[in-house]
């Protein structure tokens, strides 16, 4: 099974929608999807995610299925904080405050580095969520999580395509690639419509484990000769 996870297109937050940039990017994966075609769309209930998908839908003739514990304002009351005045998503800072010599050997306990204490929020329970609801989810298209591997119990070829956020995506990318989120959080990032693809790759032995075949991948921007940038701000 390959799981693309997809970040909505440039953004206007308020009110959640799509900036014409990010209609275009939306019009720029449709055409890369409908290549090879996907099996399931699924998206975030919030605006831009789904405004992102429907292309992609129109194009396919398929529905989107809206999935909720994928939206970026769940995840947000998790991991949006506010520090001196100022507020961002708690990898949205120097990434050495939350990778060093002191926190880079925690793995299951990340949340109990000093990095996270202080703030009104509850980082392991926000974090627990989405494990709980991507094991649910892999699970309903045959892949069950056992410890840090996947145990095959009905093994597909499909093509699934998730459209969400950078938050969001970040953070569900961390449990299925078993790296802890704070290790991620500084070394990863997703950008306006970037495509990450996994590969659960169907062994005889019963067991997978996700391998990364693309991060953040752009290629469609390229193709259609739209602005490349990183979020809008690093020329690619």
């Amino acid at each position: 099974m390959l799981l693309f996870i997809v970040r909505h297109g440039d953004p206007i937050y308020n009110p959640d929608s799509l900036t014409p940039k990010g209609h275009l990017q939306a019009k720029a994966l449709a055409k890369r999807f409908a290549m090879h075609g996907l099996d399931k769309i699924y998206a975030s209930p919030l605006n831009r995610a789904q405004q992102t998908a429907a292309p992609t839908s129109e194009i396919l003739g398929l529905p989107i299925e809206t999935l909720e514990w994928t939206s970026e304002s769940l995840a947000a009351d998790s991991f949006f904080i506010k520090k001196d005045g100022a507020q961002g998503w708690i990898f949205q800072q120097n990434p050495t405050v939350l990778k060093n010599d002191a926190t880079h050997t925690l793995v299951d306990n990340w949340y109990e580095a000093d990095c996270f204490k202080g703030y009104n929020k509850d980082f392991k329970g926000g974090y627990e969520r989405i494990q709980k609801a991507s094991d649910a989810f892999l699970e309903k298209h045959g892949y069950k999580r056992e410890g840090s591997i996947y145990k095959i119990i009905n093994p597909n070829n499909e093509r699934i395509a998730v459209f969400c956020h950078q938050g969001f995506g970040v953070t569900w990318l961390s449990h299925l690639l078993g790296i802890p989120p704070h290790i991620f959080w500084t070394s990863f990032d997703i950008s306006h419509s970037g495509v990450t693809v996994l590969d659960f790759k169907n062994y005889k032995n019963s067991l997978t484990s996700p391998l990364c075949l693309q991060l953040s991948d752009l290629s469609h921007i390229f193709a259609d000769r739209l602005p490349f940038k990183y979020n809008n701000s690093i020329d690619l």
